[in-house]
């Protein structure tokens, strides 16, 4: 059955056919490589046409051409600046030989479209020589990567950050990631054309692949997607992310045994072991189903280092009694109007500024969205943003900020099913850590027991949100209000617990931790308490942090209660 020309593998055609070939036939001559021949061979049916997938490919020259051009879908709303457009010229002998030196022939370097070039370089403070990666969509140039002598990089200041090689992906169900342009050439240099390389390498804390939330629609259709990163600590946490973001069921792994990367390992075996390695990768380790070979790096660190410290908010009397792991939810329960939403808020914030972490809301009372948006922006800034401020560097900068980092979750009608759904698809396309549940009563399991059981319900529902925790490693955070409040002999509303929410007792057992937030309204206090830490290591059961509420910012301001350590105890 042929294919809807007005896409191919999801992507839409710009162009149909732009190198203006005769269409419809399979055999014809090649736009790459025809001219250059002959005047008398120029029209020698040298190449085949597959206009289903898009793709051309030369007998002469061994080229292989796409026929159409595409527009992605779903590109980001910011704005970027595109480097200058420039003829693609070879580079000299001198970076011809330094490449030949590391594997690279001249060929690749040319199917890559790499080029040499004088270039400003930060690093050094004046131009250099540079070799450049330049990064392309079709024959648009998005990006260039230079690369001067002294082994100093940048990226073009501005440009959208996207894939290296990215086209080369297109039409093909299976890629292969590796970590820098060097390694991108090894592979295409072995024979393995359909590889990527991320921009700017890999770092501990790989959680923001903005390259990856640019690209995310090239992967929509991939059944293999091949990790070939950097073996080394910065390269596993990149490979850990992108089996989060990209799903472990389509990643598969490749060890390089005794070498770090791909360039190293085409140096010391030869091309030909190079794509035997590729072709040899292994697919991400069943889940729910582990040996100890598995877990033995975790258990020699656990032995020699004991508990891994849990992620913390930065405020230091609440760190100091409380903190968590992902893959786990929090439950957070406090009276109406005692600013449960707002220190749920405060925590994300926190988590963004300790960890660069991306957090979606789904929270229905939380509406309108803008002022919820204003709420973040204020703790952002430390200050309440006026009408002076709007346009200023300081409103871009929190606003950009802002935008990049917290995402909300509008929908008519607010399901269970439908929030898990769509922070799936966030983790996959931004990179969210973290999920916010606000509150519970409003966004249903409408798939839940039916029998009118609450337990049962309630057991269910949290179920639910522990597997999507865990299979996205995932911080869930639920907000849940109390059924039941009452009065103690002072008039004033006694502190909820776990089990004054409706169906209490699952909550407490099913919550990996659990807080209260409660507003004392005479002191003007807000005080966090720990009703339950799943792990001993990771907090205090019953401890409490204190607060003063900064009505400017929003911000929780730390505040202790001062302890007289003259004044004598009534029982003294």
């Amino acid at each position: 059955m042929a294919v809807k020309y007005d896409e191919i593998n999801g992507f839409e055609i710009d162009n149909f056919n732009q190198y203006n070939l005769v269409t419809g036939k399979t055999q014809g001559i090649c736009p790459l490589c025809s001219h250059t021949r002959q005047t008398k061979n120029q029209k020698t049916h040298c190449a085949s046409y597959d206009w289903d997938r898009g793709l051309g490919t030369c007998h002469h020259c061994s080229s292989t051409f796409q026929l159409h051009t595409f527009k992605r879908k779903g590109m980001s709303d910011k704005e970027y600046i595109k480097p200058p457009e420039k003829k693609i010229i070879e580079v000299s002998t001198k970076i011809e030989e330094w490449f030949a030196d590391r594997g690279i022939s001249k060929k690749t370097l040319n199917d890559l479209r790499v080029t040499e070039g004088f270039e400003y370089m930060p690093q050094t403070g004046k131009e250099e020589n540079t070799i450049q990666f330049n990064y392309f969509i079709g024959d648009e140039l998005i990006n260039v990567k230079y690369r001067d002598g002294r082994k100093n990089f940048k990226l073009y200041k501005g440009a959208e950050k996207i894939f290296y090689n990215i086209d080369s992906i297109t039409n093909s169900d299976t890629c292969v990631i590796v970590e820098g342009e060097m390694d991108a050439l090894s592979l295409h240099e072995a024979g393995i054309t359909n590889v990527v390389s991320v921009p700017n390498g890999a770092t501990l804390s790989s959680n923001n692949l903005d390259y990856l939330d640019n690209c995310i629609d090239y992967f929509e259709d991939k059944k293999k997607v091949i990790l070939a990163v950097d073996q080394d600590e910065a390269g596993n946490a990149l490979k850990q992310e992108f089996i989060r973001r990209l799903g472990a069921e389509v990643c598969h792994l490749v060890d390089f045994v005794d070498c770090k990367d791909a360039n190293e390992y085409l140096l010391k075996h030869g091309s030909e072991d190079l794509y035997k390695t590729i072709n040899d990768n292994k697919p991400v380790p069943l889940e729910n189903v582990s040996t100890l070979a598995d877990v033995e790096d975790e258990l020699l660190d656990f032995v020699n280092n004991g508990f891994k410290p849990g992620y913390q908010i930065g405020l230091e009397n609440f760190d100091n009694i409380f903190s968590t792991y992902t893959g786990q939810f929090i439950t957070v329960t406090g009276i109406p109007s005692s600013g449960k939403s707002d220190f749920v808020d405060q925590m994300c914030v926190g988590y963004n500024d300790n960890y660069g972490w991306k957090t979606a809301f789904a929270s229905p009372e939380n509406q309108p969205t803008y002022l919820h948006a204003h709420k973040l922006m204020r703790k952002v800034w430390g200050d309440m943003p006026n009408k002076r401020d709007v346009g200023s560097d300081q409103w871009n900068k929190v606003r950009d900020h802002v935008n990049d980092n917290f995402f909300f979750i509008d929908m008519d009608k607010y399901t269970l099913e439908s929030v898990l759904r769509k922070g799936a698809e966030l983790v996959k396309r931004k990179g969210i850590k973290c999920l916010v549940i606000d509150p519970f009563n409003k966004i249903r399991d409408i798939n839940g027991n039916e029998s009118g059981d609450v337990n049962v319900y309630t057991l269910e529902y949290l179920s639910k949100i522990e597997i999507f925790a865990k299979k996205y490693d995932v911080l869930v955070i639920v907000v849940a209000h109390p059924t039941k409040m009452y009065k103690g002999t002072d008039g004033k509303i006694e502190e909820p617990t776990m089990y004054n929410i409706k169906g209490g007792g699952e909550w407490y057992d099913a919550s990996y931790h659990g807080l209260l937030v409660h507003r004392d309204y005479e002191a003007k206090t807000v005080k966090a308490k720990v009703l339950k830490v799943k792990f001993q290591n990771l907090g205090e059961n019953g401890a409490e942090a204190h607060f003063k509420w900064d009505p400017r910012s929003g911000c929780f301001i730390p505040n202790e209660p001062v302890v007289n350590e003259n004044e004598s105890m009534p029982w003294e």
